[in-house]
């Protein structure tokens, strides 16, 4: 490389910020937090990210269903389907936290953080993975439960439909 190449390329990287690291413990705190609002997602990746996108447009059809089914408004059928919508966005946020969250820390490292200092994860880390263990699998059960009376109770009134 020439003398006059180096210094023309030497103002444009001189201008050009390091890749900064992400940190473990943020990313899983905002998944566990704001996770069905895509947060965890455009932390790791900027606004430009269509799956923090689709968190948040899930949580959002999420709280129209779930208010509609409240309010007895609308089409059942799609309210249901907006607040399965909502409900999966949310489950799938505190996956999201526990898969971060017991990602070895070198591969955190190469993946997020290949310039800054190691990860250490500490006790915060786990005692968040823990929670969105917990809470996660409660909304998970307590979701299936409701689906599964509903859709019982609704074939019991379709049973007494006919037989009057």
């Amino acid at each position: 490389m020439s003398a006059a190449s180096q210094a023309s390329a030497t103002p444009s990287t001189a201008n050009a910020r390091p890749a900064r690291g992400k940190s473990k413990l943020a990313t899983v705190a905002l998944a566990f937090l704001l996770g069905s609002l895509g947060a965890h997602r455009f932390y790791l990746a900027g606004v430009r990210d269509r799956y923090g996108w689709m968190h948040l447009l899930a949580t959002l059809a999420g709280t129209i269903g779930v208010a509609s089914l409240l309010a007895d408004a609308g089409n059942p059928v799609l309210n249901w389907v907006f607040a399965v919508l909502g409900g999966t966005s949310l489950t799938s946020a505190f996956l999201a936290a526990i898969v971060y969250g017991l990602r070895p820390d070198e591969k955190w490292d190469a993946r997020f953080n290949p310039h800054g200092a190691p990860t250490r994860s500490g006790w915060p880390v786990v005692i968040l993975v823990i929670l969105s263990l917990l809470i996660g699998t409660g909304l998970l059960m307590a979701g299936l439960a409701i689906s599964f009376q509903t859709y019982f109770e609704s074939q019991v009134e379709a049973a007494r439909a006919l037989s009057q």
